[in-house]
């Protein structure tokens, strides 16, 4: 009779959970280091969810210089070298182009800033071991229909959320990208 009841439970417990609405949808993105060659080697992954608040950037990545990294969606879904928009120079995920900016804002600033890119990311946070595993919300992205086919980038510095003193927070150099599907 215990049995009975036992496998009953486990038979409700299960319809329960089989009838439950699925989980938002989610992606992940694999994140490569980004040289004049392409993509290098695999520093980990980015899983992005969507939920009621926006899009959550969860990463599982290794490897990086410890501290704040300016973390952003580029407009075109492509790691490749490409020409840097001022100098013309070939720069390592140059081909990724600019932060993603539908509304043509032209300004970068805070993730939540209705006129500022809608790219514009929190920091990515690494620790003192090289690892970073702190998810990120991006309010206003409020699907990832609305980035499929971008990339996501680190940049090699941090950012300020501001185009001044220098463009873009400042975060320099394109140090990993990953292409969103």
């Amino acid at each position: 009779m215990k049995s009975t009841l036992t496998v009953a439970a486990f038979m409700a417990a299960f319809a329960v959970f089989a009838a439950a609405p699925a989980f938002a949808a989610s992606t992940t993105v694999d994140m490569h280091r980004a040289t004049l060659q392409g993509a290098g080697d695999k520093i980990g992954t980015v899983t992005i969810d969507e939920t009621k608040y926006g899009l959550v950037f969860t990463p599982k990545l290794t490897g990086l210089r410890a501290g704040g990294h300016g973390f952003h969606v580029h407009q075109n879904g492509n790691c490749g070298p490409g020409p840097d928009a001022s100098t013309g120079e070939m720069i390592p995920a140059g081909a990724a182009g600019p932060h993603y900016d539908p509304q043509n804002t032209g300004r970068h600033g805070h993730p939540w800033e209705d006129t500022a890119h809608l790219g514009d990311l929190p920091l990515l946070y690494v620790t003192p071991d090289g690892k970073a595993t702190t998810p990120v919300l991006a309010p206003r992205l409020k699907s990832l229909d609305e980035i499929r086919g971008r990339s996501l980038m680190i940049h090699e510095g941090g950012d300020n959320y501001s185009d001044q003193p220098e463009a873009n927070g400042g975060g320099g150099g394109r140090m990993s990208c990953g292409v969103i599907r």
